[in-house]
């Protein structure tokens, strides 16, 4: 692993790319990728193919074939066939309590 870099989180530099592919937050497009590297906050991915006319926005970046692992992306940068991107943190809500049932 190597130090903090100017992004501030630490992230992890894979030798060989792990193959995952990444998905249209409506399911409309998907596109197979290699992850270089990745960090809490985010991961630098190579797509297979143009990038043009996709809604790279917001999608979800899908790491395991069954689908069971993922994380919500934003698209931070773009250099050629490389993308940056950031990782989308869900509000941890507290769930709601559950309301008595009383009687009238």
């Amino acid at each position: 692993m190597r130090a903090p870099d100017k992004r501030g989180a630490r992230r992890v530099e894979f030798e060989r790319a792990i193959p995952a592919s990444m998905m249209a937050i409506d399911g409309t497009w998907q596109r197979a990728c290699t992850l270089k590297d990745i960090s809490d906050v985010g991961a630098k991915l190579f797509i297979e193919g143009p990038v043009e006319g996709l809604l790279l926005k917001e999608f979800f970046l899908v790491l395991s074939s069954t689908g069971l692992v993922y994380r919500r992306c934003e698209l931070a940068w773009v250099n050629g066939g490389g993308v940056g991107v950031t990782f989308i943190r869900q509000d941890h809500k507290r769930p709601m309590k559950a309301q008595p049932t009383g009687t009238r």
